[in-house]
């Protein structure tokens, strides 16, 4: 497994990073079982990365992440947040913070994460983030709980707004840094680069959009993506390619990544993307996914307070 820099911390994480959402069963349902040989496997393949949170199907996705990594936490980079604790609840303030770190370490089964973030800043107010929140992550790493602190979320203005003002370690983005929208490679990424920030690509596959099935009904996406999603998957299975695959080793390719996150459910799913990356995207059939993408190129949808 190639490995990447962190920032400027002087560590080096998997190039591909565990997504543990899945476990929580945010893609549909996923047993105890079946998550504990995903993540065992993806060990084996020499994953280092997790992510998760305690939104993630209310606190099962630490939980369930805790219980597969008992007895190899210090072979792993772990990440979780706060802030975030349902689908319309938000607390950004500083006790909650202090409460909801002690929690996560208890369902993640440690003393410590290496990495906590604030949870998609977008739904809390920038400059309490900035003079509130942040600062209470900052306490959580002073006390040992966390190695790393940084903020997570949709709206790339808001990240920004957030990496600038305040001395974090690490961002996490989702769903730029894909086919459908590139945005994060050519705005977020050398930002945060020049000032020695790591920068996390999630979501690959635009949350679902680009597989063969599509996304789940709850997807914000406009139709007109889905529809070109839709087309694309249909071109890579005339060229014989699966479109997961193709949308992986595109991400992937891309420099400055600190690590990228897939979704994972199956030890067989990180299996094949590890597969995946031992290959690269035929130039030919990248030219004809670009043609379908550019009329939907880079299209979001409103998030939080952030339009």
């Amino acid at each position: 497994m190639e490995t990447l820099p962190f920032g400027k911390t002087g560590e080096t994480l998997s190039a591909l990073g565990f997504g543990a959402a899945p476990l929580g069963g945010a893609y549909g349902p996923v047993t105890g079982d079946g998550g504990r040989a995903a993540v065992r496997r993806a060990l084996e393949l020499g994953v280092t990365v997790f992510d998760t949170s305690p939104y993630y199907g209310a606190t099962l996705s630490e939980t369930r992440l805790g219980a597969a990594l008992e007895g190899a936490r210090d072979e792993v980079f772990l990440i979780t947040k706060c802030g975030r604790y349902g689908e319309a609840e938000f607390d950004f303030s500083p006790g909650r913070v202090a409460k909801s770190i002690d929690e996560s370490l208890g369902r993640l089964r440690t003393d410590r994460v290496d990495l906590l973030l604030v949870h998609d800043v977008e739904f809390g107010d920038t400059g309490r983030i900035i003079d509130e929140t942040l600062p209470a992550l900052m306490a959580a790493k002073d006390a040992g709980k966390a190695r790393y602190v940084g903020v997570s979320g949709y709206p790339l203005s808001a990240l920004e707004e957030i990496a600038a003002a305040f001395p974090i370690d690490a961002v996490l983005s989702y769903c730029h840094g894909n086919l459908m929208d590139r945005t994060l490679f050519d705005s977020l990424l050398p930002a945060c680069t020049s000032r020695g920030q790591a920068v996390i690509n999630a979501s690959t596959l635009h949350m679902g959009v680009l597989t063969d099935s599509g996304p789940p009904p709850w997807h914000p996406a406009p139709v007109e993506v889905r529809e070109v999603a839709q087309a694309i998957a249909r071109l890579c299975k005339e060229h014989g390619r699966e479109i997961t695959d193709v949308a992986l080793q595109f991400a992937m390719a891309r420099p400055g990544l600190a690590c990228t996150l897939v979704g994972v459910e199956s030890a067989g799913e990180i299996e094949r993307n590890v597969e995946a990356l031992a290959h690269q995207v035929d130039e030919g059939l990248l030219a004809a996914i670009d043609a379908l993408v550019e009329p939907v190129r880079d299209r979001t949808w409103p998030s939080g307070h952030w339009a």
